[in-house]
């Protein structure tokens, strides 16, 4: 049997990007009066829950990273309830990357960036 391959609510994704992209260009006005600017900024995109199984739990990632499966340390075992949270890296509202977390019982247990975050 494959193993199940989540996914993150893509409205939550377009919600996280055009948050990004508001949020620059209100800032030309603010960087024009000398206040510094990195442009880079990193947005919630949701969470989904998981499943850990034959220890990992495999995503399939916005923005055309694909499916990625990650390793879960082996203390923790199959069928384990875990959470996979998804945050948009942007520079200047524009997306360069993704950061996943997976987390079990409240603590983060695998994190890991794609792209530049």
């Amino acid at each position: 049997m494959a193993d199940e391959v989540y996914e993150f609510d893509k409205e939550a994704v377009a919600a996280a990007l055009e948050a990004a992209r508001s949020h620059y260009a209100d800032k030309v006005d603010a960087m024009a009066d000398g206040v510094t600017e990195d442009g880079h900024l990193s947005m919630a995109a949701g969470c989904v829950s998981v499943t850990v199984e034959n220890g990992k739990v495999c995503l399939n990632l916005p923005l055309g990273f694909g499916k990625y499966c990650f390793p879960i340390p082996s203390v923790i075992p199959n069928g384990t309830a875990a959470e996979a949270c998804l945050h948009i890296c942007t520079t200047w509202g524009i997306p360069t990357g993704v950061k996943v977390t997976i987390s079990v019982a409240g603590k983060v247990i695998v994190s890991k960036s794609f792209g530049k975050c």
